[in-house]
């Protein structure tokens, strides 16, 4: 059933996050062929994009079976940040994001992500920048602050939707936090009542049930899950059994190598592939093992094979 995030149209309230060496072109196909609604790119430096660098470069290539898909940016500069909203407008795209949630301390030195949530005048200055520049529809990641004295999402969120942006989406939890501790729905609760635009839910959802709890519990526009999808795309799908045998897996793996194979080099990207590759034995009797075999795999070949090694091997049993 399709239903709409403000102005972008999406078929599932379930959206893939924004993830840094993760959310490449191949991994969100995949994810939409399990059920995602919207997916978000990794996060792209606006510094980098201006100048057109081609790491950043990299991070851009999308197509009709991407769609929706919203890239997001990360900087501190408002111009910058602007001059960046207007490339990425001319691009296939349906929307622009601003990190404003990143905990990584290369990014926080910066000034940029998750360092924003406490400024709140220096974010309202990058917000508005994006908008005026975009030509598409401007959403904004946000933390519920940087620690527990320092609880600026609200008003960020008030800020943001005053500026233009048409959807906010919320880890409710501080830069100090980290990625542990409990999410604070109460915060996401209150951002709903400030603001009229879809406010989306993001943190600590392992499994699609819990989405839907969510979704049921606070009436929010969406859920964003991240970490608990690598590796488990079928999250996204309230019709597969979150815990599918060691066959099923190995099929999604194939799956994802397949999309890689079409859209990334798969050598220079090895890293990245064997990163995404281990974690789909996660929480399996020989996961660990599994986990340096593929490690071990010194080229793309090399891992394919093991793969589909691994394949036969279970299907015989």
């Amino acid at each position: 059933m399709t239903s709409s995030l403000g102005p972008i149209p999406i078929k599932s309230p379930f959206i893939l996050a924004p993830m840094a060496g993760c959310t490449d072109l191949p991994f969100r196909l995949l994810c939409r062929e399990y059920g995602a609604g919207l997916c978000y790119s990794e996060m792209i430096d606006c510094q980098g994009l201006v100048s057109r660098q081609q790491d950043c470069l990299e991070l851009l290539p999308t197509n009709t079976s991407d769609q929706p898909v919203i890239m997001q940016l990360y900087g501190n500069d408002p111009g910058t940040m602007g001059e960046a909203a207007a490339i990425l407008s001319e691009h296939p795209i349906a929307g622009i994001d601003i990190n404003m949630g990143c905990p990584m301390e290369k990014i926080i030195q910066q000034g940029a992500g998750a360092a924003l949530m406490k400024n709140p005048r220096l974010a309202e200055k990058i917000i508005t920048a994006v908008c005026k520049k975009s030509t598409k529809p401007v959403t904004v990641k946000i933390r519920s602050g940087w620690n527990q004295h320092t609880i600026t999402a609200p008003e960020i969120a008030k800020i943001a939707a005053g500026v233009g942006a048409q959807a906010i989406a919320i880890h409710a939890r501080t830069w100090s936090d980290g990625f542990t501790g409990p999410i604070d729905h109460g915060v996401i609760q209150q951002i709903m009542k400030n603001v009229s635009i879809p406010v989306i839910a993001n943190g600590d959802i392992t499994s699609h049930e819990q989405g839907v709890a969510l979704l049921k519990k606070i009436g929010c526009a969406g859920v964003m899950i991240g970490r608990a999808a690598l590796g488990a795309p079928w999250i996204f799908s309230g019709t597969v059994n979150q815990h599918p045998s060691m066959a099923y897996r190995i099929k999604a793996l194939l799956r994802h190598l397949e999309l890689a194979e079409a859209y990334l080099t798969p050598e220079p990207n090895l890293s990245k592939i064997r990163n995404h590759a281990w974690k789909y034995f996660r929480g399996t009797t020989n996961g660990p093992v599994i986990r340096k075999q593929i490690d071990a795999t010194t080229s793309y070949t090399e891992l394919k094979t093991f793969i589909h090694t691994l394949a036969d091997q279970v299907l015989q049993k």
